[in-house]
This record gives structure tokens, C-alpha cells and sequence, in this order.
């Protein structure tokens, strides 16, 4: 990893916003004290770069927003709230989307050097540059991940809520699934909803990759299940090929479980008759699908709007210790998963 310049601040004793100033001659320093600085750079080989020094001086008013792909309601939803909170602190918005780029490193340093702070979603940046992100001081909220040291985390509840779910599909008598998912990464919302639906399904479940959590991904994953008789498994460490089309498509988002429920219509299956559809996060078309769309609703601009609250404080210096929220979520009964003797659709 390149040198920072948090560790020629260590080297050299002394704090990264005299070494930014030494470089950049931009304030007083001693004369002794800038040689020492001079003499670490050396010794370490350090290219200054704007990421570091910039942190130093703290002369922004812009947050930036790193975002694996930019379509799609969930992402609308969280950037509106987002948005809004930023509006009323006096922040402008700097969005980074690192959809079909081969440089994610240089491009997320680079905004990282015009800005105060970061939001940063789920495993956009590569663990190695986060760990040089916070060794410099870099502000930093992650949304849709685990929590990890230096940094804030904020994300909705998954694993109950897919437990409750997966409870309630069991209600219905059915005993055949597929979770429709793109490869999953561990820690990530959608590992965290399959683990919870396998906790209470087991081997009745398969995980089918989608490639994307899109319309377009969902129904080829699902035309390509449900045209065969048999089930595909294609995770690893998923249970062998079924003997029969699942009963329930269980989908990692609302936007595959749309693409699903075209698909079910072009080969003529009735949902929820032969088959029933559950999605995740409760967008407008949710609702308005026809059969409406069981899904779990998660408080998409809430994340949003609590992202830009969290990272004010941090710029700010209101708190400088990381915290780790997590917002509840909703089980919401529509009829795309079918009648239920217990429960009343709204």
C-alpha cells in the first residue's frame, strides 16, 4: 500500500495538519519542525497526494457519495433523504458511481480529496483503500454493511426480518424454495437476508445468482428456474438440484422480484396460484404490482437522511467515536405469496 500521510505525520511526530502545511506551505512552521517533516517524507518515499492534505486543512463544504450503481428506486430513495439533510446543513452533494469503471481506487481517493466526508455503500471500496481512508482522518459513514473500525455504519435489520418471512411462507404450507440473489458477499444486506431465510428453511431453499439486483437479472433468473422442471443451484454450498419447480420465489429485492413475476406470466404461471413471489424493501411498484408484492419494507430515505446527519457530526466534531445503527424493518403481507388463514392483507 502507498505510504500516507498519516504515517509521515508518525514518523516525523507531529500532526497530519503541520504536515500539510509544511508541504503546501500554506502556515507557519518551524524551521526545525519542517525538516523533520522534509526528512520523513524522504525516508519514506511519500508522493503527497490531495486525499491527505486536503483532510488536513478541512476546507470544504461538499460530502461525497460513493454508490455501486446509481439505477434503480432503492438508491433514489436513499440519495433523496440523503440529499434533503445535506441541503439544511449547508452541504453540497458530490455522487461517485463506480458502475462498469476499472479505477475505483484513483476515483474514490480523488473525491476523497474535495471533500469533508464520506458515504460509502456496502463493499464499494476495497478494504485496503477504506483502511488508508481512515488512517488519514477521513470522515466515513457505510451504509448496507457490517460494522467495522473507524467509521460509521448504518443499515436496516435483515436476519429477523427474513426469518419472519420465511416463517410466514411456511404458514402457507409450502415446502419448495429458490432465493433469487446476487452472488452474495459476506456481511453485505442480501448474505444477511439468505442467511436468515436458511436458518428457517434449510435444505428447502436454494440460492439462485441473479448477476444484478435489477428488473432485467430477476426475470432471467427466474425464466431460466422455472422453465426447467428441476431447480438450478448455483451458490456455493447450496443444497443439489430439486426435483420439482420451487413453490415460492423468495427475492433479494423488490426490483428482481418484479423481473420474477414477468416472467411468470410469459410461461403462463398464475401467482400467487402456481407460484408465489416475495420481495425486499417495499418501493412504489411494490404496491402497485399486480399481484401486489409481499415484501419486507426497510426506511430506505431514513438511511439516507441519518447517513447525512451521522457524518455532520463527524466532520463537525459533535462525536469522534464510530457508531453502528441499525433501523427496523417490516414485514408486509400482500397477495403475491397467497392467502393465509392467520393474516389479512393490507
Amino acid at each position: 500500500m502507498d505510504v500516507t500521510i498519516y504515517e509521515v505525520a508518525q514518523r516525523a511526530g507531529v500532526s497530519i495538519a503541520t504536515v500539510s502545511r509544511a508541504l503546501r506551505g500554506t502556515g507557519p512552521v518551524a524551521s526545525k519542525t519542517r525538516e523533520k517533516v522534509m526528512k520523513a517524507v524522504e525516508e519514506l518515499n511519500f508522493m503527497p497526494s490531495r486525499l491527505g492534505v486536503s483532510l488536513a486543512e478541512g476546507r470544504h463544504a461538499a460530502n461525497g457519495i460513493v454508490f455501486p450503481n446509481l439505477a434503480g428506486p432503492y438508491y433514489t430513495e436513499v440519495l433523496l433523504g440523503y440529499e434533503e439533510v445535506a441541503s439544511e446543513l449547508g452541504r453540497s452533494v458530490v455522487i461517485l458511481s463506480t458502475k462498469g469503471r476499472s479505477n475505483v481506487n484513483d476515483l474514490i481517493k480523488d473525491l476523497a480529496g474535495r471533500v469533508d466526508g464520506m458515504l460509502i455503500f456496502g463493499h464499494t471500496a476495497p478494504d485496503p483503500l477504506v483502511t488508508e481512508l481512515v488512517q488519514v482522518g477521513m470522515r466515513l459513514v457505510f451504509v448496507s454493511r457490517e460494522p467495522l473500525a473507524g467509521a460509521d455504519t448504518l443499515r436496516s435489520e435483515n436476519t429477523e426480518s427474513a426469518v419472519r418471512l420465511a416463517r410466514h411462507l411456511l404458514g402457507h404450507g409450502y415446502e419448495r424454495f429458490a432465493f433469487l440473489g446476487a452472488p452474495m458477499v459476506g456481511g453485505d444486506d442480501v448474505d444477511e437476508r439468505w442467511q436468515g431465510v436458511r436458518s428457517v428453511l434449510g435444505s428447502a431453499i436454494e440460492a439462485v445468482t441473479t448477476a444484478q439486483y435489477t428488473v432485467e437479472c430477476g426475470y432471467d433468473a427466474a425464466l431460466k428456474l422455472l422453465k426447467s422442471p428441476k431447480g438450478t443451484a448455483s451458490h456455493a454450498g447450496a443444497r443439489p438440484a430439486k426435483t420439482a419447480r420451487p413453490q415460492v420465489l423468495v427475492c433479494s429485492d423488490d426490483e428482481v422480484a418484479l423481473g420474477a413475476l414477468l416472467a411468470a406470466e410469459e410461461l403462463g404461471l398464475a401467482v400467487p396460484g402456481d407460484l408465489a413471489v416475495t420481495g425486499w424493501d417495499d418501493i412504489m411498484a411494490a404496491r402497485h404490482a399486480r399481484p401486489a408484492l409481499t415484501t419486507i419494507r426497510q426506511p430506505m430515505r431514513e438511511l439516507g437522511a441519518r447517513a447525512a446527519r451521522a457524518l455532520d457530526e463527524l466532520i463537525t466534531g459533535v462525536r469522534d467515536t464510530p457508531e453502528h445503527l441499525v433501523l427496523s424493518t417490516e414485514l408486509v403481507i400482500r397477495a403475491s405469496c397467497g392467502t393465509h388463514p392467520q393474516e389479512e392483507s393490507p
